[in-house]
């Protein structure tokens, strides 16, 4: 917890942390220490690890390949190695082997986490959103479907020649495209679970639809009692460029914590994520705290409140139980394969310090 009876001085203002805190004595001059050698690291080896002089490595092409990030501002990245290659599932049959499609087409990115977990990567011709829109953590398999806009000309809609278009209510208009090809709405307000079911029902795989998140489930309870979850109180800490964000039970990470049993502060029980204030600041403490970074800004104001006394004074970073994970998986997933990828963070790091 923050310690008391020590003076401070706050440099800068505005909702959230978004300065620096003092303390006298010798605590200020490591701060100064760290601050320095961090920097010197992020000048040498901007987004990987401060360890070693290794060389840069190259493809055949000669393009730089970035080596992974193991340590963020004093704290350790989970799953700094993560093969994405590995994220898809087994490929699964259909239930009439006759009957099933053999090309498909999605006008929402969020539907190729639910093909990536039924192993159906390989049938996807495109996606009908803007270059870069599918998440990196889906791998190679699906890292390549053609992404052909949002409102696809008629020559990349017969490139694509799908058997079928699954689509969303807010993505509907993109399939107007394909016309006369069999669409399917998969999309739901429920929850995850069920737009992956429905996708599992659209494409003839109903029973493995329900076995696959079966299995999931049940590992994800074993997962909470082998690790005596429900007695680690874990907060969840995301940075933006200006703000910290503390991450509520209906956040996709929520969700999955919740499935394992983990046990959440009493102040990051509700549904809803809070911005974190001045007032509200120790709020984010916790037995151990999953931080995440969204994008380059929340990266860098990360690093600054990761590294400020105001946080290594609450109880978590002075027992160095606070850890990074991978933001777009944690939270811009929402689905199977990204579950699946959240679980295996938590199994390899819920006992670990920084």
């Amino acid at each position: 917890m923050q310690g008391g009876g020590q003076s401070r001085t706050k440099h800068g203002s505005g909702d959230g942390f978004s300065g620096r805190f003092t303390t006298p004595g010798r605590r200020r001059g490591r701060r100064a220490v760290v601050l320095g050698a961090a920097a010197l690291c992020t000048a040498a080896l901007t987004f990987s690890a401060c360890s070693g002089d290794k060389p840069l490595l190259t493809t055949p092409d000669g393009k730089t390949i970035s080596t992974s990030t193991t340590r963020i501002a004093e704290v350790n990245v989970v799953s700094p190695d993560r093969d994405y290659a590995t994220t898809c599932l087994a490929p699964t049959a259909a239930t009439d082997p006759r009957a099933d499609v053999g090309r498909i087409v999605v006008t929402d990115p969020a539907l190729l986490d639910d093909l990536c977990a039924l192993g159906l990567g390989p049938k996807v011709t495109a996606v009908t959103s803007a270059p870069g829109s599918v998440p990196a953590y889906l791998g190679p398999q699906l890292s390549s479907v053609p992404a052909i806009g949002t409102t696809p000309d008629a020559s990349a809609a017969r490139t694509a020649a799908p058997d079928i278009v699954l689509t969303t209510p807010a993505t509907a208009g993109s399939a107007q495209a394909f016309g006369g090809i069999k669409t399917v709405d998969v999309g739901t307000d429920d929850t995850w679970q069920k737009r992956f079911q429905a996708v599992a029902d659209a494409l003839g795989r109903s029973s493995e639809g329900t076995r696959l998140l079966t299995e999931f489930t049940d590992e994800a309870t074993k997962t909470g009692k082998r690790m005596d979850a429900p007695h680690n109180q874990v907060s969840l800490v995301r940075f933006t460029k200006d703000s910290e964000v503390i991450a509520g039970t209906g956040t996709f990470a929520g969700q999955i914590l919740q499935t394992i049993g983990v046990a959440r502060p009493a102040t990051q029980r509700g549904a809803d994520s809070v911005t974190v204030t001045d007032k509200n600041f120790t709020d984010a403490d916790g037995d151990l705290i999953y931080v995440s970074f969204e994008g380059d800004g929340g990266l860098a104001h990360g690093k600054e409140v990761l590294l400020s006394d105001r946080w290594l004074d609450m109880g978590a970073p002075t027992w160095k139980r606070v850890l990074s994970v991978d933001d777009e998986i944690w939270y811009g997933g929402s689905g199977l394969a990204a579950a699946w990828l959240v679980l295996n963070d938590v199994k390899g790091s819920l006992n670990s310090n920084s």
